[in-house]
């Protein structure tokens, strides 16, 4: 029974990862990571502390690099932390508001805002600004989607592979 609750949670932090790619405030790929642990913590498959251990090695990655790509992309054209911070106001705001594709729009737009109002940045420098800025949060987001995409086919491998001795 215990085992049955493991996988089913682990699921759903599998799931809950990948939505956390997107989301701001969720770290995605170490909460797919803890779905891969809630796995072996079962009794069913056996524990692989170096399968466990490169992945957990790529989800810390994932985060280290979740915060520097965005910036990378902001000031390789041009933009100061303003505009990164506008990005991630943009993309809380754009969750939130009901227009279509707002968790798109919202990024660039913050971005731009964040380098007009607080850095007085001229419009085509902070249009600028905001498009590298928009990009690195892009890139960011697809590098997170891709990981966690990988660590739920990992999971559905194991429960898989191992599916008769849960029942």
């Amino acid at each position: 029974m215990l085992d049955i609750f493991l996988v089913i949670l682990g699921l759903l932090l599998c799931f809950g990862g990948i939505v956390g790619s997107v989301l701001p405030v969720l770290p995605g790929p170490p909460i797919s990571w803890l779905g891969l642990l809630m796995l072996f913590l079962t009794s069913v498959i056996p524990v692989n502390y170096w399968f466990l251990g490169i992945t957990l090695a790529v989800a810390i990655l994932m985060v280290v690099l979740d915060y520097v790509i965005p910036a990378i992309g902001t000031k390789r054209f041009g933009g100061s932390r303003a505009g990164a911070i506008g990005t991630t106001v943009g993309l809380v705001v754009g969750l939130i508001a009901p227009i279509p594709f707002g968790v798109l729009i919202g990024p660039f737009v913050g971005a731009f805002i964040g380098e007009i109002a607080f850095n007085k940045t001229e419009s085509n420098q902070a249009l600028k600004a905001a498009f590298g800025s928009f990009l690195g949060f892009l890139a960011s987001t697809f590098m997170k989607l891709v990981v966690c995409f990988i660590y739920l086919g990992f999971y559905i491998n194991y429960v898989y592979t191992y599916f008769d001795g849960f029942f």
